[in-house]
């Protein structure tokens, strides 16, 4: 799958439910409807779609939500998938989770043929950690990452950077990462659904942060790549590495890879637009996977060549979907 800007598509971030058992503000609202149950694909159906992208060309799958692991059943689309991992035709599955179900799953997840999971902890004191996901246990977070830890799988932090909430505590987390052998990468908060428009959406550009920690840590030059839009410099003091994820201050559309698929089978080719491609109708309408290779051929040759984050931040116009119904 090649777009329109020469960019070959081998990344899919495949969201299998919209439900979590955290309400984090910068990704849900607290008191949000979920989907019906008929509007969001099925496990069969999430892993034929996911066949059809492997056989399209992507090589790496991460599954999100909300939260993946809360999905009924979700070890039997895992293990469909890690069969394309020992297969050789998938050639990284993975994650992103909120940890708080890793303790019962962790094992199960190594087994299918995931190697690393990413890890969201936008804070180690518990009770901000509690406020900024309205009702997190980080003792049990931390439990779950312990527990992927000794299960064999690489665990990296994602830290969503809040200005004026959490942004002092940033030296701890690199401190405490480097302590438990964890890679970390930072986040701009992004400007989607209410929470942009909120009392606690204080936008602080990565690269402000980056000078500011330089100031503390040696920070080296690396030419590591995850295969995402992080870009990667590693703290000697630690031996980690430390990722900066910059969609408003500094873009990374000109090597995008990637696309995302909904839970209702909805593609997005870019978080920043609106626009997408339904292709739960194909795939529910024929035993065929020709039409929803179809579809997909047709979405790519129209993937935009860079977000708008910047200018929806400016105009205060953001996507009125949020991160839990789009998938992380």
């Amino acid at each position: 799958m090649i777009d329109p800007f020469g960019r070959r598509i081998s990344y899919l971030r495949l969201s299998v439910t919209d439900r979590c058992d955290l309400r984090c503000a910068y990704c849900m609202a607290e008191d949000t409807e979920f989907l019906p149950k008929a509007d969001v694909l099925d496990l069969e159906e999430l892993a034929r779609l996911s066949s059809v992208f492997i056989g399209l060309g992507v090589r790496k799958l991460r599954l999100t939500g909300g939260e993946p692991l809360v999905r009924r059943g979700i070890m039997q689309l895992i293990g469909a998938l890690g069969e394309h991992v020992a297969a050789g035709r998938l050639a990284e599955l993975t994650l992103t989770t909120n940890g708080t179900q890793l303790s019962r799953y962790a094992e199960g997840l190594a087994r299918a043929g995931m190697r690393r999971i990413n890890v969201s902890v936008d804070s180690l004191d518990p009770g901000l950690f509690h406020k900024i996901t309205r009702r997190g246990d980080l003792a049990l977070v931390l439990e779950g990452i312990r527990a992927a830890k000794a299960a064999g799988l690489a665990v990296k932090i994602n830290t969503v950077v809040l200005g004026g909430v959490n942004d002092q505590e940033i030296d701890r987390l690199i401190a405490w990462c480097g302590e438990e052998g964890h890679d970390l990468s930072l986040i701009e908060a992004m400007p989607l659904g209410e929470f942009s428009t909120g009392p606690d959406f204080q936008a602080l550009p990565l690269s402000v942060l980056r000078d500011q920690l330089a100031r503390r840590w040696t920070l080296a030059a690396t030419d590591y790549s995850s295969g995402g839009p992080a870009r990667y410099v590693t703290v000697v003091e630690t031996g980690r590495r430390l990722g900066f994820i910059t969609p408003l201050s500094h873009g990374f559309c000109e090597s995008c890879n990637r696309v995302r698929v909904s839970c209702t089978g909805r593609l997005f080719l870019c978080l920043g637009h609106e626009a997408g491609t339904d292709l739960r109708q194909p795939l529910r309408a024929s035993a065929s996977d020709a039409p929803v290779q179809e579809a997909i051929r047709r979405a790519i040759g129209l993937k935009p060549e860079g977000h708008d984050f910047v200018a929806r931040r400016a105009s205060h116009q953001p996507l009125a979907r949020t991160m839990n119904h789009t998938g992380g």
